[in-house]
């Protein structure tokens, strides 16, 4: 493998560790707004019953499809098959859409939407995996 070929796959890898750290944070503070809507109606949880939760309950059910994100992507880092660009590609694309907050797109994005509205948080954490997935 020639050096460019190898800085190629590294920089490939070192965006996905990018991505997957800055969507573990938007999935934590997405997380945590939920939790936060929980608890004013149910009383406060544990950290277990909130791992609980999130398997379990439908209002955290929306949250599934980052965490799938997630999971893809460390199946990629682990994967021997090396990272094409093109794999880079439909991911950075297949990731722009699933986070498109909407008020009339699907539960995701609606869902998203609201959470765009109340937290500020949330939107400081999309800014973050927005301007990763412009930099490819």
């Amino acid at each position: 493998m020639t050096s460019h070929k190898l800085l190629q796959r590294i920089h490939r890898h070192q965006y996905l560790r990018d991505l997957r750290n800055k969507l573990l944070y938007l999935h934590r503070v997405l997380l945590d707004t939920e939790r936060i809507a929980y608890e004013q109606v149910s009383g406060r949880v544990s950290s277990g019953e909130l791992l609980q939760l999130a398997i379990d309950r439908e209002q955290f059910a929306w949250l599934h499809r980052i965490s799938e994100l997630i999971v893809q992507i460390d199946e990629m880092l682990q994967a021997d098959e090396p990272v094409t660009p093109d794999i880079i590609k439909e991911l950075t694309a297949y990731t722009r859409t699933l986070l498109t907050p909407s008020e009339t797109g699907d539960e995701f994005a609606r869902r998203y939407y609201n959470a765009f509205q109340q937290e500020p948080a949330v939107v400081l954490a999309h800014a973050e995996v927005t301007q990763l997935l412009n930099s490819h």
